[in-house]
């Protein structure tokens, strides 16, 4: 009871964004079962910037998937921005997804035959929002430098503009964490740069708590912290 009632204080700090406690995920494939996450606790400190790194298997991407409210623990308690999230429901899930954490992806996931200001739009449809829609898309895309690029579709867009508009999407709701997953994977040299650059630009400028899930030593170094995850459990912090 002492061990949860300090989880608990964790959790309401309003310096402390993510606290996940003893996370243990069983995934069961016919009568097997496999065990992606045993044990797992993490915090991130608001305004931190952190690198999520382990090898394929190690349970990163598992531990991704519950941060983002995209997956729900087997086990374990978790706490974003002061909400225990753990054992909602899926629709809750979703509101909290919604609301509180922007992605930005490899693949940049941006809809095709939306311009760049629609899909930036996505996400206050999503939360039912009517007001003044357009003009925060347009700013969000202008704060990544793409204010002459509103009406641009993705194939109309260089990688490292796609990577932008899904940047400004990330932002548009003010979330408690924005979640990188490889997010200059699909970019060059140069343009991963910039995008890293732009990243930590928000961190300084406007406190975004930036999580970096990534393979890549170029991009953890740019980090405060380095969570290394190996077999489910955290294997150091650095």
């Amino acid at each position: 009871m002492a061990k949860l009632d300090s989880v608990i204080g964790d959790a309401t700090n309003m310096d402390t964004v993510i606290v996940a406690e003893n996370l243990t995920k069983v995934y069961k494939m016919g009568d097997v079962e496999v065990h992606a996450l045993q044990g797992l606790s993490i915090d991130v400190k608001r305004g931190e910037v952190v690198a999520i790194m382990g090898p394929s298997g190690s349970g990163k991407s598992t531990l991704m998937n519950i941060i983002g409210c995209l997956d729900h623990p087997s086990s374990g308690e978790y706490y974003l921005d002061g909400e225990r999230v753990s054992l909602l429901r899926d629709d809750k899930l979703a509101t909290i997804r919604n609301c509180k954490v922007g992605f930005i992806f490899q693949s940049f996931n941006l809809l095709p035959r939306m311009s760049a200001i629609g899909n930036v739009e996505l996400p206050l449809v999503y939360s039912g929002v009517t007001r003044n829609r357009r003009e925060r898309a347009k700013a969000a895309l202008e704060s990544v430098g793409l204010g002459d690029r509103l009406n641009h579709r993705p194939n109309e867009l260089s990688g490292g503009q796609q990577q932008r508009v899904a940047i400004a999407r990330a932002l548009i709701n003010d979330p408690a964490i924005i979640l990188a997953d490889e997010p200059t994977g699909n970019l060059d040299s140069k343009s991963g740069k910039e995008i890293i650059d732009l990243l930590l630009s928000l961190n300084r400028e406007h406190g975004t708590t930036l999580i970096f899930v990534t393979h890549a030593p170029d991009v953890a170094e740019h980090t405060q912290r380095i969570i290394r995850i190996r077999d489910g459990v955290v294997e150091g912090q650095a």
